[in-house]
């Protein structure tokens, strides 16, 4: 069975509670459920992570490189914008990355427009909600095992 690892940055923990014509009304609980019900129905192991401290997941993703993880989906949230440490844990992977967003950064401010991961993740997924974590799920797999991806 395929595992596929889903990262949510710093402040994700407050989905619900953010700006809601950002991010929407549902929480990160919800959001893991739908991840989870979709790995359920594409046959896959979905493994979800949040922290608001960049080292432990920095130490997560390591961890990534020897526990049997076929793929990451992340949202790093803010640090997307800054963290040479988050691209440089991400490039030491040999599996692929697909970065997730559920605003639309290309059309917020334009610091959110600038990503310092994108030169070592596969894609990016933005302004979707919910749906751009569930669409990345599904890039993510369809990187490792196409045929996985259609229902």
């Amino acid at each position: 069975m395929k595992r596929v690892l889903v990262l949510h940055g710093v402040n994700l923990n407050m989905f619900g509670r953010r700006n809601a014509r950002h991010y929407g009304t549902c929480t990160l609980a919800e959001i893991d459920r739908a991840l989870v019900d979709l790995a359920a129905v594409l046959g896959v192991h979905v493994e979800t992570y949040q922290t608001n401290k960049e080292g432990d997941m920095v130490e997560r993703i390591h961890a990534a490189l020897d526990d049997g993880t076929d793929a990451i989906v992340i949202n790093p949230g803010a640090w997307t914008h800054y963290s040479y440490a988050l691209r440089d844990a991400l490039e030491m992977l040999s599996i692929p990355v697909v970065e997730v967003h559920m605003s639309h950064i290309d059309a917020r401010e334009p610091f959110r427009q600038q990503s310092v991961l994108a030169p070592v993740v596969q894609g990016r997924i933005s302004g979707f909600g919910m749906q751009s974590y569930l669409l990345g799920l599904r890039a993510a797999l369809s990187l490792v095992a196409p045929d996985e991806t259609s229902p």
